[in-house]
């Protein structure tokens, strides 16, 4: 991308900024998911997490704010060296931004519903239908995870995840950026793979999960890979929800 442009392109230097500053996907996801602590104990405190989200939007707006005037003088000066330290810094954040293709080491973990009797009257003592069944919960306990154990760059299925990004679940299906997707759910995650695989192994809500999975046959596998490539986030750039 070039150093110089026109003043009309400073939304385009901070897009990347402001997704970045964004922080992890499932703060965000909290606020407009509707899904419910359906396992007993599991709990996603999502209250606390918007509070969080809405400590950092006020940050992100500010620091919004600031940038956009700096792009704006900075690109009325053509050739400027402002220009040319912005535009670094903006490249610097397009890998967390998700707005670039990513390469490296990874961990993928498979979420998949259990195997239902053929008769429902034969649960496993204790447990409901609804246990049977991989929900947005889990999910978020898997990427809340990742993300706390250093993941750079995620994907959920085949679509890459950014700070904008909004999981939901209703039933057995997944919606995720307009898309229904069915289980098994994959999550690929970029990132120093043993602190990430530590990570998994340190949450309390994995736990549960795992416990229910050695109980009635969740599905749950982790692999590690060499070398993966994660695509560039390629819907659209909307913070107005972040900032609002």
């Amino acid at each position: 991308m070039a150093a110089t442009g026109k003043p009309r392109r400073g939304w385009r230097f901070v897009a990347p900024v402001a997704l970045a500053l964004c922080g992890a996907l499932l703060v965000t996801s909290a606020r407009a998911a509707d899904g419910t602590d359906l396992r007993p104990g599991q709990h996603t405190d999502l209250t606390d997490l918007v509070r969080v989200e809405e400590q950092r939007a006020e940050k992100l707006t500010a620091e919004v704010e600031r940038l956009s005037a700096e792009v704006e003088a900075l690109t009325a000066e053509e050739g400027s060296a402002g220009v040319t330290e912005v535009q670094e810094e903006i490249d610097r954040l397009e890998v967390p931004a998700g707005l670039t293709a990513v390469q490296g080491p990874a961990l993928s973990v498979s979420l998949d519903d259990a195997p239902l009797p053929d008769d429902l009257e034969d649960l496993a003592p204790d447990t409901q239908l609804e246990d049977y069944i991989v929900h947005q919960q889990d999910l978020e306990a898997v990427i809340n995870a990742l993300w706390a154990g250093g993941a750079e760059a995620m994907m959920v299925m085949d679509q890459r995840i950014v700070s904008t990004s909004t999981i939901r679940c209703v039933g057995p299906v997944l919606l995720l950026q307009g898309r229904r997707y069915a289980p098994p759910y994959t999550i690929t995650a970029i990132g120093d793979v043993e602190a990430m695989g530590d990570a998994l192994d340190d949450s309390d809500k994995i736990a549960l999960y795992r416990d229910y999975a050695d109980y009635i046959g969740l599905g749950y596998q982790v692999e590690r890979h060499d070398q993966v490539t994660l695509p560039a986030y390629d819907g659209p750039i909307d913070v107005s929800d972040e900032t609002s």
